[in-house]
């Protein structure tokens, strides 16, 4: 159970598009009709605060038809919210295409995953294991 709080009366709670949905819809909240212009990012409200549970994140993704269709993703492409904050989630909602694009209020702007995390302890060292990649980075891996 998520415990979640509305900021603003007008906003709606997060919901999911199946019974097999991954993510669940977060929704714009806003009083008016938001015009985000083609390489502009906009922050949109959603009206709502969360309470996620200890030992979980949210992952904040685009919706694939707003993206794929309107050029719509969230900027900074995942977006994180960690267990212990508790202001309201916002969406950096920028415009890729070449179009300007609305965003009525009410509209679903991004997908929220709810995940465990695992936080490691790191431990400096002089020495690494050696694998077959080893310290091959981009591309190393080959083309098909």
């Amino acid at each position: 159970m998520v415990k979640f709080k509305k900021l603003d009366k007008n906003a709606v709670m997060p919901t999911y598009g199946t019974p097999y949905s991954a993510g669940a819809d977060l929704y714009a909240c806003m009083e008016n009709t938001v015009t985000i212009e083609p390489g502009q990012t906009v922050l949109m409200h959603t009206g709502i605060a969360m309470e996620l549970p200890e030992g979980y994140v949210g992952l904040n993704f685009a919706r694939s038809g707003l993206a794929t269709k309107r050029g719509l993703a969230p900027a900074n492409k995942v977006g994180v919210i960690d267990s212990d904050y508790r202001g309201e989630i916002m969406v950096a909602l920028h415009n890729h295409g070449c179009e300007n694009q609305t965003v009525e209020p009410g509209e679903r702007i991004s997908q929220l995953l709810i995940m465990p995390v695992v936080q490691a302890e790191f431990e400096e060292t002089d020495e690494l294991s050696d694998t077959v990649r080893g310290d091959g980075g981009f591309g190393s891996t080959g083309r098909k």
